[in-house]
């Protein structure tokens, strides 16, 4: 368990990635990300984690670029998107031109998309960004297993993070194993079930008992089981509260409790047949 929201975890590369991020993306594909990220660096945040499909990529390198955070405390990701994948030189270019970056500390892919060839392209290219030092650390979104190990076999070059869909519904937790077994690091996408927090009210309740929101809580749960989280909030007192997560310690019962609420929702695609095409 991490000790300080400002800790990090080791990557294989080296890298250190900070256990405690803050994720930028938002169906509406909203128009204040720019000031969203400029709070969240204010406040504390240095880990950022955007993607070409987000929408957003210029907003939040014109934040990083004009806040006094300098650029190599910040730690940021941006992605690729699978029907992307057959101009990736051209999809890498114009994330590196709307972030205003020289480098990003990690690449990945969003999805593996159905095209295994495709994928492994897509990799080979990402070893070649690495070794010209544009990229940092070689990651994945919505891996599985199969993936990861074809990945591996066949470049030779093992992913070093997997971003899942997890939180108490969805909990992925022989993924996460297998992840933790094999050097993965792993990070929480939609850490606080997706948007869906208030429609599950035993945290409310574990959270009132230990003078806590729902949200830090849940939050607190992830960093006990060693996730890597990256919440989002458009409120700047939520993104401080976000952070305030290690000043209590949930008993074990509370912990079992939220274990427990494990398979009652999902609000991914199935990795296996997304082929990027919503």
């Amino acid at each position: 368990m991490i000790h300080s929201v400002h800790d990090t975890y080791t990557l294989r590369s080296g890298g250190a990635l900070p256990a405690v991020g803050y994720g930028v993306w938002d169906d509406t594909f909203a128009q204040d990300t720019y000031t969203q990220v400029r709070n969240a660096l204010d406040v504390g945040y240095r880990h950022i984690d955007t993607a070409a499909f987000y929408r957003n990529e210029e907003a939040v390198g014109d934040a990083v670029r004009d806040s006094d955070v300098p650029r190599e405390d910040i730690f940021i990701t941006t992605k690729i998107w699978p029907t992307e994948f057959v101009r990736a030189d051209e999809a890498f270019s114009d994330s590196m031109k709307k972030l205003h970056l020289d480098y990003v500390d990690m690449y990945m892919l969003h999805w593996p998309g159905v095209d295994e060839a495709l994928m492994l392209n897509v990799w080979e290219k990402m070893i070649a960004w690495r070794e010209e030092g544009r990229i940092r650390a070689l990651g994945g979104s919505n891996l599985h297993e199969i993936h990861m190990n074809i990945i591996e076999q066949k470049t030779g070059v093992p992913v070093e993070n997997d971003q899942i869909e997890l939180h108490p519904w969805r909990q992925q937790r022989e993924l996460a194993a297998w992840c933790k077994k094999h050097d993965i690091l792993v990070t929480a996408w939609g850490p606080l079930f997706h948007g869906h927090l208030k429609e599950e009210p035993l945290l409310d309740e574990i959270g009132a008992r230990y003078g806590v929101s729902a949200a830090q809580a849940t939050l607190h749960w992830h960093v006990r089981h060693g996730n890597i989280i990256i919440p989002k909030s458009s409120k700047k007192e939520r993104m401080i509260s976000n952070l305030d997560i290690l000043d209590f310690t949930l008993s074990d019962e509370d912990m079992a409790l939220i274990d427990g609420l494990d398979g009652k929702g999902s609000f991914g695609f199935d990795a296996m047949t997304f082929d990027g095409n919503e």
